[in-house]
């Protein structure tokens, strides 16, 4: 009877200390400016290796987590500062498959960074609108946008796009 009661209080003490999901903060930015060559996968210019940098210093004390980028080295290189910076691995993701990414980003705790593309930033930012206006694609010289998603506990999302000149 004891053992009963023991495992009882135990099951109760883990349901009870379930852990709540907490609010976070997505920001969704494209990758920072590519070299100019004939490559489908360049890599950064040297103003977007800067940029990638102030990025990171933009971030710096907003506790990032997790960080998505595409297999492209243009993402991959706008993300490693801000990944060196927070001690995390950069976690790829398949840019033609947005629902997956975003069911992961709700479950996910703690803050994070998606960089990703002029065509695909801002659908993904569109996920979390809802019936609100949605935002078009970003134009093939606009790399100064960051998309802040604030999740609340309830899944619920604020969307603000703002203008960093960084």
């Amino acid at each position: 009877m004891k053992g009963l009661i023991g495992l009882l209080l135990i099951c109760f003490l883990m349901i009870s200390c379930k852990s709540e999901k907490k609010e976070k903060t997505i920001y969704i930015v494209r990758h920072a400016e590519k070299q100019l060559v004939q490559d489908p996968d360049p890599e950064l210019a040297q103003v977007g290796y800067i940029r990638a940098k102030k990025l990171a210093q933009i971030l710096k004390d907003q506790e990032i987590k997790h960080i998505f980028s595409t297999n492209y080295k243009r993402t991959q290189l706008t993300a490693q500062p801000t990944a060196e910076q927070a001690g995390v691995e950069i976690q790829s993701y398949e840019p033609s498959n947005h629902d997956d990414l975003v069911d992961k980003l709700h479950e996910l705790e703690g803050n994070v960074l998606v960089v990703g593309h002029s065509n695909t930033v801002s659908r993904l930012a569109n996920y979390f609108i809802g019936e609100g206006e949605k935002f078009n694609d970003l134009t093939e010289d606009e790399y100064n946008f960051i998309y802040e998603v604030k999740l609340s506990k309830d899944g619920s999302a604020v969307l603000r796009k703002l203008y960093k000149d960084y």
